[in-house]
């Protein structure tokens, strides 16, 4: 689970965005950042060569396997499973991260620039961990918290990522990964229609209804469901509760959510 955070700010909710919730902590993402080490202490320091370190690494994860046969806490299994990704990683990463290397065409068709840290670029390196295998992919884009300014803001956003989500669509489409690979775009809440208090520059949170787009993994494309009034202030048609949307997205993930359930704090708990 690998998370990009891009757009003029850093994700404002931090790490809980990308937590794991009551799943233990092995399921977090991890935040790639931008330049060579996407994951902080990648690199071998000077003196540390690939064998001594894989010599340590088994050393520790040996010690570690034994606490945890012994008092059976799950934030040891976590700390196994980190240690050895990151050390996957470290030959992995910096390959993936190389953008250099994919064609021209397919760098103009995302409009995304090798060394600069953008929308872009981050729906294209998403495009090449699905080729890898990573399940989960989330892009941040945080710059959308327009109550003033609006008609500039929204054209630089929508520059920023329109182009990006269509390439990353099409992409995945010609290399034949969209029909498993569920692409979700959506907010935390909508925005009023309307301007926010007269400004006539400004929108303000709208938390009644707001609109999200699906596509690939099983979706039915082309497909419309639900409808405001002409305010955009009420929904007057086939209303989308949070949890089946989020039952949606588990039935694409091959998933029953009534059945798909996780012990926590003595519970069966259910993701929806």
């Amino acid at each position: 689970y690998v998370v990009f955070s891009t757009g003029s700010k850093g994700s404002s909710g931090g790490a809980s965005n990308w937590g794991a919730g009551f799943l233990p902590s092995v399921y977090n993402g991890v935040l790639f950042r931008s330049g060579s080490d996407p994951v902080l202490y990648l690199s071998n320091p000077k003196g540390v060569d690939s064998t001594s370190q894989r010599q340590t690494l088994d050393a520790i994860q040996e010690l570690n396997r034994q606490r945890l046969g012994r008092v059976g806490d799950p934030e040891i299994a976590t700390r196994i499973n980190s240690f050895e990704m990151a050390y996957q990683m470290q030959s992995s990463a910096p390959e993936l991260m190389d953008i250099r290397q994919e064609p021209q065409h397919i760098l103009d068709l995302y409009g995304a620039t090798p060394g600069k840290t953008t929308y872009a670029t981050a729906c294209l390196l998403a495009r090449r961990l699905v080729e890898r295998g990573t399940r989960f992919v989330q892009i941040f884009h945080e710059a959308w918290d327009q109550h003033g300014n609006l008609s500039g803001d929204l054209k630089r956003n929508c520059a920023d990522t329109d182009r990006a989500n269509a390439a990353l669509i099409q992409d995945l489409k010609a290399r034949g990964l969209l029909d498993d690979t569920l692409v979700i775009w959506g907010g935390e809440f909508g925005r009023t229609s309307y301007s926010q208090g007269g400004l006539g520059n400004g929108r303000d949170h709208h938390g009644r209804c707001f609109s999200i787009w699906m596509a690939g993994g099983g979706i039915k494309g082309g497909n419309v469901h639900g409808a405001t009034d002409d305010y955009c202030y009420n929904i007057v048609k086939d209303p989308v509760h949070i949890n089946d949307m989020n039952a949606t997205i588990l039935h694409c993930l091959g998933m029953d959510h009534e059945r798909f359930t996780f012990k926590f704090q003595g519970l069966n708990t259910r993701l929806t």
